[in-house]
């Protein structure tokens, strides 16, 4: 165990309010301690324990992943009765989309306890939703179910999930945009070409074709971004044939 108390160590060194302050996230004192430590380590610190695994967030990221739809599924079962197996699975994509996990994480500033050798100035979005995922993956190892699900509604449930706001949430408008399009027996292309303007990063653009017909262009730093700007802009000119399928 000389490792888990080499890591705390390390942790308290660095971060003496690390706990202090995760105790005021979680509402509860932590039972094992060493979770909590690879919740919030990134893999960039290059940690292992006696037998070569890693110690990072990221297989904490897969049971909290887990607990999360769980939680919420069962949750949404009981609130909407009258809505079918494709409805409720919308309605759980809608809660734990990777957008939504994210502000989640930003809201409890979790990236304030990260561990790593990254400046956190470099993380992408969804640094995030990950560091959440891992703590809920955390909660439900160290305490329990019921401990993990009383979390998820505290932190989630009451504060964020009204179902019919939900009903109206678009999780993505590009996934929305191509259902519409399948169903609808339209053809669509996304002409992605990199953008050789003057900024500091590189920049994508994209033009949105609907039956051959351009309606809508975007520009973004990456080619995923700039196809849902593109996809966002659509929409609202589609946006009464298209809501249907929200």
């Amino acid at each position: 165990m000389s490792f888990i108390r080499n890591i705390l160590n390390s942790r308290t060194d660095s971060d003496g309010n690390f706990f202090l302050k995760l105790k005021d996230i979680l509402g509860f004192k932590p039972k094992s301690k060493s979770l909590y430590i690879k919740a919030f380590t990134h893999r960039s610190m290059n940690m292992k324990d006696k037998k070569g695994n890693a110690i990072n967030y990221e297989r904490l990221e897969f049971v909290g992943d887990a607990m999360l739809s769980s939680v919420i599924a069962a949750y949404l079962y009981e609130q909407v009765p009258h809505g079918d197996e494709g409805y409720l699975t919308k309605m759980r994509s809608k809660v734990v989309s990777r957008q939504h996990l994210n502000e989640l994480g930003k809201d409890l500033n979790l990236i304030d306890l990260v561990q790593s050798r990254i400046p956190k100035s470099n993380f992408g979005n969804n640094i995030h939703g990950n560091l959440f995922e891992a703590l809920v993956g955390a909660i439900y190892l160290d305490k329990g179910y019921k401990f993990c699900e009383r979390f998820i509604y505290k932190r989630v449930i009451y504060p964020y999930v009204d179902i019919e706001t939900l009903e109206g949430k678009v999780i993505s408008y590009k996934s929305l945009l191509i259902e519409w399009c399948q169903k609808e027996k339209n053809t669509f292309d996304y002409e992605v070409y990199e953008d050789t303007g003057k900024d500091e990063l590189k920049h994508f653009s994209v033009r949105l074709s609907i039956n051959k017909k351009v309606v809508s262009k975007a520009r973004a730093t990456s080619k995923k971004k700039a196809e849902e700007k593109a996809s966002k802009r659509a929409f609202f000119a589609f946006q009464k044939q298209m809501t249907k399928l929200i």
